[in-house]
């Protein structure tokens, strides 16, 4: 959905199936903070959550409104592209955050399962980068690669999901099948992240080009 700000007339895009079902969104414009109502898209199918928790009570019930006070949504300039981020190790966020903003990905840092969960909910990110123990002691158990693995494939094959883990040998092709997710990165490369990632984009593009065409 385009979202424009009266106020300020900036332009904005949220994924009509982030938004809330059945209830209008009122947040602030994140360039004037003018107040902006965004009426809720007709109800969609979802995937089952409940293998994950219960991550995603958001509305009140006897509410009208859906008030976004904790800004679960990420506004991207149309043309931007996003990346999640979902490591707790400060060194390997700087040098991954470097390459990123090299190649103009809006970032957007996360702390918990949970926090990641809801961003996903609520946004559409063409990149994600997890580290296997994020937020987790057991990285057969990480909530967020739980979920990516739930996704239906229409939304999940746009999504370019980047494992870092220290068990696997970078663009280990078998290792990435197994995870579900698109590359493997080992911690021990992280020095090479920029030449690794821009590959493993290029070829998945080249993959789908034909099909999403």
């Amino acid at each position: 959905m385009d979202i424009i700000c009266d106020a300020c007339n900036s332009k904005f895009k949220i994924a009509d199936e982030k938004l809330p079902v059945g209830k209008a969104v009122s947040l602030p414009c994140p360039k004037c903070k003018a107040k902006l109502v965004i009426e809720p898209p007709p109800p969609k199918k979802e995937i089952n959550e409940d293998e994950i928790g219960d991550f995603f009570s958001f509305t009140e019930a006897g509410t009208d409104d859906y008030d976004a006070s904790e800004k679960p949504f990420d506004f991207v300039e149309e043309e931007g592209k996003t990346v999640l981020l979902c490591d707790h190790d400060p060194e390997l966020k700087k040098r991954v955050s470097e390459v990123l903003d090299v190649l103009e990905y809006s970032i957007t840092e996360v702390n918990s399962t949970r926090e990641a969960l809801k961003k996903m909910r609520y946004n559409n990110y063409d990149l994600i980068i997890i580290n296997e123990m994020f937020d987790t002691s057991d990285p057969d158990r990480n909530g967020v690669l739980i979920y990516l693995e739930m996704l239906n494939m229409l939304t999940r094959r746009n999504i370019f999901v980047t494992l870092i883990n220290n068990r696997h040998r970078t663009m280990d092709n078998m290792a990435a099948m197994q995870k579900s997710v698109n590359i493997v990165l080992n911690i021990a490369n992280i020095d090479d992240f920029d030449k690794i990632i821009r590959r493993g984009i290029a070829d998945n593009d080249l993959f789908y080009r034909l099909y999403k065409e």
